[in-house]
């Protein structure tokens, strides 16, 4: 790493707020491991425009994971939150997304902190206010970092549980310090990613209730108008006090947003055809390979695009609740690993469209490969007692190549092998029972009715195989409910896992998440190993170090098989009627949407034409 970094500025100080004399750094932003692309005076990002017009409204369909929503509380595990509602608050700082991991100032103006980051002083800038007028001060900065660390979601509350305290130095300056024992390299950041919270709004509002009053924030937008399961509208924040910083510069160049909402992916799709929403990205490989036939598509109303994803393509899969005792042996797990047969699933399913994913950084270069061996084994050697021997004497686990047969013979036959020696053997009905007497079966957990035609082939599998396998179809309300509480066996589950992973490690893969509810340990998954290295990753001075750790943790993850590993296509599938603009460069790690702008004489044109009503 550099002696110097040119957009840090290392300096001397007294004493500051009670602190003993020690070398600090003071700056505009903050990295994983220091260096920053933009200096203190930059005027915008590289790939935003910043003469971009403002106007219009952007419409999308509501997320997939949801048809529907009831509360307007994104901070709580009570209620579905409407899509959106990041964008009525503004954090700390905002997020570069042409960097893995830096973040600049926005509701603060500077940063100071050690070299060990063991706290930070964040200065608000003047002029920031609420959207209800009021200032935002240190206070609400202190608020927002106590009440999240013991009220919000759990999946917060991890994040920040090595906060020690926020104190207010004054009505502009609020110092945050962390534990002792915390690895601190990603806690600024971490801190600096978080909505700020009104403090006075929260007097008279209970912060833990589910509500469809729009709240108070300091963001670009407010609530305009919402129907639950229906829409919510977001139009610009009249009052909002940073639109011209360098980091919005170029940005929120829509009046609104809207999110509608659909029964099913058929409304959704057909409501895109007829503009009832703008803006679609397409999540299933049949409709992309075989549903834009429509006229608006051949006439040019619509545009549809293959964009560049230059993120981990993201971890998708049926994950395993370990809390099951049945899924306690590796084999039991591998057997039913075995059984989904993804090479003819993608010909006869997805049209060829993606590749098989096997590891949780696919398609990154935090993906283990081959044999374990010089930096990587340097890592694990340490743990080498508490690991099975596969993972020093076998390259990193992949799933087997399947057939162009829906059930592969020799992949059964090594399937029936590995649960005969787990002791669950075949009865004379075909179904396979352990020594108890106990069947075994195995329910998928879903809400969405696009997965079964995926899901039904793979049960077919597992029920030759002996299992007593079943397609669990529930609606949203009860899904949502039994993933929180982990009642189900198999769930489908997507995360994407940033290219500098950190602190979420500990509510995806850490021991203090797995009987929490509401996190994101779909597996139930603890192990001292694991944690270790998740303390270890978090811990690491610099990228080289990092990656060999993270690399390290995907081979012990991915020997344990913990999840059914599915597909991946490392780029978005977007569709939109040719109503916007966009800026000549994407950003590599977002798909760039919130830079595009609304073209309002492209939008006459095809109202004028009647392809838009």
């Amino acid at each position: 790493m550099r002696a110097v970094i040119a957009c840090l500025v290392l300096c001397l100080t007294g004493p500051a707020f009670g602190e003993s004399h020690e070398s600090t750094i003071k700056s505009h932003g903050i990295s994983a491991f220091g260096e920053l692309k933009y200096p203190a005076d930059f005027p915008h990002f590289d790939y935003v425009n910043p003469d971009a017009p403002k106007g219009g409204t952007i419409s999308f369909r509501g997320t997939l994971a949801s048809q529907t929503f009831d509360s307007l509380n994104y901070f709580i595990l009570e209620g579905e939150p409407a899509q959106g509602l990041p964008i009525i608050y503004d954090a700390l700082l905002a997020r570069a997304y042409d960097e893995p991991d830096a973040a600049y100032g926005l509701l603060a103006e500077q940063i100071e902190y050690p070299e060990d980051r063991s706290w930070v002083i964040f200065t608000l800038r003047p002029g920031a206010i609420f959207s209800d007028g009021e200032p935002v001060e240190a206070d609400d900065v202190v608020y927002t970092i106590e009440t999240l660390k013991t009220e919000a979601d759990p999946r917060i509350q991890i994040a920040l549980k090595d906060v020690e305290g926020a104190e207010a130095l004054s009505p502009s300056k609020v110092k945050v310090t962390f534990a002792e024992d915390a690895q601190t390299r990603d806690l600024i950041a971490t801190v600096g990613a978080q909505s700020i919270l009104p403090k006075h709004y929260y007097e008279t509002v209970p912060f833990k209730k589910s509500t469809l009053d729009p709240p108070v924030g300091s963001g670009p937008y407010i609530v305009a108008d919402v129907d639950p399961g229906r829409f919510v509208l977001y139009c610009r924040n009249e009052k909002y006090w940073a639109a011209d910083l360098p980091v919005n510069v170029g940005t929120w160049n829509f009046d609104c947003y809207r999110f509608e909402y659909f029964a099913d992916t058929t409304a959704a799709f057909e409501a895109l055809k007829s503009g009832t929403y703008l803006f679609h990205e397409e999540f299933f490989s049949k409709i992309w390979a075989t549903g834009y036939d429509f006229p608006a598509l051949e006439n040019g109303w619509v545009l549809r695009e293959t964009i560049s994803d230059e993120r981990s393509s993201g971890a998708q899969g049926f994950w395993f609740n370990m809390r099951r005792e049945k899924f306690q042996d590796r084999r039991v797990r591998e057997a039913i690993a075995l059984m989904f047969n993804f090479e003819w699933s993608n010909e006869t399913l997805f049209y060829g469209l993606y590749d098989r994913t096997d590891s949780f950084w696919e398609n990154s270069d935090l993906q283990a490969s081959g044999p374990l061996e010089g930096e990587e084994l340097a890592v694990l050697e340490p743990f080498r007692d508490q690991l099975p021997d596969t993972v020093f004497s076998e390259p990193a686990y992949s799933p087997p190549i399947g057939s162009n047969r829906s059930t592969d013979r020799k992949l059964l036959r090594q399937a029936i092998k590995l649960l005969d020696d787990a002791g669950w053997i075949t009865g004379a009905d075909g179904l396979r029972r352990n020594e108890e007497g106990e069947v075994l079966r195995l329910e998928f957990l879903s809400s969405s009715k696009s997965f079964e035609r995926i899901a039904l082939p793979y049960l077919e599998n597992l029920k030759l195989l002996g299992v007593d396998a079943k397609w669990d179809f529930v609606d949203h309300a009860q899904y949502q409910q039994r993933q929180e509480e982990f009642a189900y066996d198999m769930v489908v589950g997507r995360f994407s896992l940033p290219l500098s992973p950190s602190l979420e490690l500990r509510t995806l893969f850490g021991s203090e998440s797995a009987d929490r509810p509401g996190t994101f340990n779909l597996t139930g998954l603890q192990d001292p190993v694991v944690d270790a290295l998740i303390d270890e990753i978090i811990a690491a001075e610099s990228r080289a170090e990092l990656t060999l750790r993270v690399k390290a943790l995907d081979r012990v993850l991915r020997d344990k098989i913990i999840w059914v590993p599915n597909w991946f296509k490392g780029s978005h599938w977007i569709a939109y009627w040719d109503v916007f603009g966009s800026p000549e460069t994407k950003p590599p790690y977002d798909r760039g949407i919130d830079y595009w702008w609304f073209d309002q004489a492209k939008y006459d044109a095809l109202k004028a034409s009647g392809a838009l009503r």
